[in-house]
């Protein structure tokens, strides 16, 4: 009788432990991210690239190849190097044609409408760039949110966090998407607070980016004027 009570005290304790998890996290909108912001280089002017147009999505490919093995073979920690390395590539990337854009500004290297594009190109980075920062650094990734067991120690305050409900709500790359748009947008994220230090060291960086980019355009068009 008592094995039985105990085996039964052991189910209810699984079923509330999954219902607290709820579903694992899905990563493939992270790895889309990645290889969108590489392909964008392709829209932008051949000076504004570092090497051929061509490597940047080629070393993103590449290295999505073992990003997804080690996360199907249960290597997260691997997976989460690569990805580190993957997004330090496409920032490294980013702040280089930002800063060959600008170096090009005084000479009119660019027509406007190229100039147009580029700024385009360089805006849409940037979201993409810090949302994948955030989804990767914030409560230690989606293997640490996921392997969370109480609230999640997040760096930024999400509204759903304030709701008492008995299901754990856990921020998804969507929501950090959310974040760095509006960041970029409107120089601030809203309705999420930022709490974390490295989170707005980050928060600033990206909107600074985003300013240099509106500044760059507003610089061209009073130049046309």
């Amino acid at each position: 009788m008592n094995m039985g009570v105990k085996s039964l005290a052991r189910e209810v304790n699984r079923a509330k432990t999954a219902v607290l998890k709820g579903e694992p996290e899905p990563r493939w909108p992270g790895f889309v991210a990645l290889m969108g912001g590489a392909c964008l280089h392709f829209v932008l002017p051949s000076r504004l690239s570092v090497g051929p147009d061509w490597l940047l999505p080629l070393v993103m490919a590449l290295l999505l190849i073992p990003i997804m093995a080690s996360h199907r073979s249960g290597s997260y920690a691997m997976a989460r190097a690569l990805t580190f390395v993957a997004t330090g590539a496409l920032t490294l990337a980013l702040v280089a044609s930002l800063a060959l854009l600008i170096q090009g500004l005084p000479t009119h290297k660019d027509t406007p409408e190229a100039l147009l594009r580029s700024a385009g190109v360089l805006w849409i980075t940037n979201i993409l760039v810090f949302a994948l920062w955030y989804w990767k650094l914030d409560a230690g990734g989606p293997v640490g949110r996921d392997n969370c067991e109480g609230p999640i120690p997040s760096a930024f305050l999400f509204p759903q966090m304030t709701r008492q409900t008995d299901i754990r709500w856990s921020p998804q790359f969507l929501d950090y998407l959310f974040v760095a748009f509006n960041t970029s947008t409107a120089f601030s994220p809203t309705d999420t607070a930022v709490l974390g230090g490295w989170a707005k060291i980050l928060s600033m960086l990206q909107a600074l980016i985003s300013l240099s980019v509106l500044v760059v355009l507003a610089a061209r068009a009073i130049n046309v004027l």
